[in-house]
């Protein structure tokens, strides 16, 4: 495609984008009168319109009902997370069954763990990225020491190779294959959040299990982003949040997924808690745990109503938009920033050294910017010019177009600006 970096090619560019109307169903802070350019949906997505309208929806039940409202609402709330399955399968590329939308992001995966990491003697290794979000390091290392296992020992980190940014695929491969005997489980974030890089899962997965390791993945970063095929990929375990590209809330219901392999088995090895167990029987209160036949089963408590209310506004709009065609928008719109970023290196050679890959296939809406000797007060300047972006230690300004809320003008201003910083 031939792009120009021009306001009114970007402005007709929106008007024939068939997505263009969701923009409005958004809210936008505010700079100078207008809307920012909001570039951080990979961080916190906009809050939907309508959250509001769901969330007072719920405490108006509450109010009027009271506790009758767990079967009396508009939407029950004991039954309130089973409508999630649906969107949930769609965007994961899952069985209906195989997904749960329930607590965080790093709370489930440590539950997961708890039956995928099961080190013993001779296998107890963990791959995954070097700069891997912290929070999965904290947690890997977490679960390596609660087994009695040496954390320097048990896990293996594969970075980029010298004066490089992006991991290798073919080092990942062989670090399974060097770790083979020894490994217990991969768990890699399918999307990197520091360089937006985009893993190959179905390879990787496959690759682990020829290790006889199980593979896991943090989808933070490629739930509503990313086409994702768990299921068909085989995929042991996934776990996401919500907050970042699903816009569901600071903080909001998180979702996990479990291969159905590995459902309705009695004697798998998990945390237990009374929503795990079959619905028809929950209320027995019987002291003999029976697990639900789905995801379920690693639920532990009740579901968070005020939360999933937000949480059901934003999938509500996903599933009327279609992520299929959510993600062509996506691709346009990172293809036509990769143009802006390459049109403002012609005019300032060398101004900004793009680490995300190029290559469609292995990105999603990130890119990931290094600004060579302006730091952090080129950042700073860029924010005060009404620039919502996100940085990161020690040189890296992440900017990631949103197809749900963000337009190609947005994208122009964007580069209009950073030339006149510059």
């Amino acid at each position: 495609m031939n792009h120009s970096f021009s306001l009114s090619y970007a402005m007709e560019a929106d008007a024939s984008d068939p997505l263009k109307n969701y923009r409005s169903r958004f809210l936008f802070p505010q700079h100078n009168g207008r809307e920012v350019v909001y570039f951080t949906g990979n961080s916190l997505g906009l809050q939907p319109v309508s959250t509001k309208e769901y969330l007072l929806q719920e405490l108006e039940d509450w109010s009027r009902l009271g506790v009758e409202g767990h079967f009396e609402a508009k939407n029950p709330w004991f039954s309130y997370h089973e409508m999630f399955a649906k969107p949930l399968s769609v965007l994961t590329g899952s069985l209906e069954k195989e997904v749960v939308a329930m607590g965080s992001l790093t709370n489930n995966l440590h539950l997961l763990m708890v039956s995928f990491y099961r080190p013993t003697a001779e296998r107890f290794k963990i791959i995954c990225e070097k700069k891997a979000f912290p929070s999965d390091t904290y947690a890997l290392k977490s679960q390596i020491r609660f087994h009695g296992f040496d954390e320097n020992a048990a896990l293996v980190e594969i970075a980029p190779r010298e004066g490089e940014y992006l991991i290798r695929e073919e080092d990942v491969l062989s670090a399974i294959e060097t770790h083979k005997d020894t490994l217990a489980l991969v768990m890699i974030g399918g999307v990197n959040y520091f360089t937006g890089q985009v893993f190959d899962m179905g390879k990787i997965t496959q690759a682990a299990h020829n290790a006889g390791a199980f593979c896991g993945w943090d989808l933070a970063h490629a739930i509503g982003n990313v086409e994702l095929k768990l299921h068909d990929w085989q995929v042991d375990f996934a776990a996401w949040c919500s907050y970042k590209y699903l816009n569901s809330s600071p903080g909001g219901v998180a979702g996990m997924f479990v291969h159905e392999k590995h459902l309705g088995k009695k004697e798998t090895p998990r945390f237990e808690g009374w929503w795990g167990t079959e619905p028809t029987t929950r209320f027995l209160m019987e002291d003999t745990f029976e697990p639900m036949q789905n995801a379920g089963a690693w639920q532990l408590s009740n579901a968070p109503v005020l939360s999933m209310a937000a949480h059901k506004a934003a999938l509500d709009i996903f599933m009327e938009a279609g992520f299929d065609n959510l993600r062509q928008k996506s691709l346009r719109l990172t293809a036509y920033l990769e143009f802006v970023v390459d049109t403002v290196n012609e005019k300032h050679p060398g101004a900004i050294e793009l680490i995300t890959p190029r290559d469609k296939h292995y990105r999603g809406a990130q890119l990931s910017l290094v600004f060579p000797g302006r730091g952090k007060a080129f950042f700073n300047a860029l924010t005060r010019q009404g620039v919502i972006a996100d940085w990161r230690e020690p040189n890296v300004i992440r900017v990631a177009p949103v197809p749900l809320y963000n337009s190609f003008e947005d994208v122009y201003r964007f580069g209009e600006i950073v030339l006149n910083s510059l």
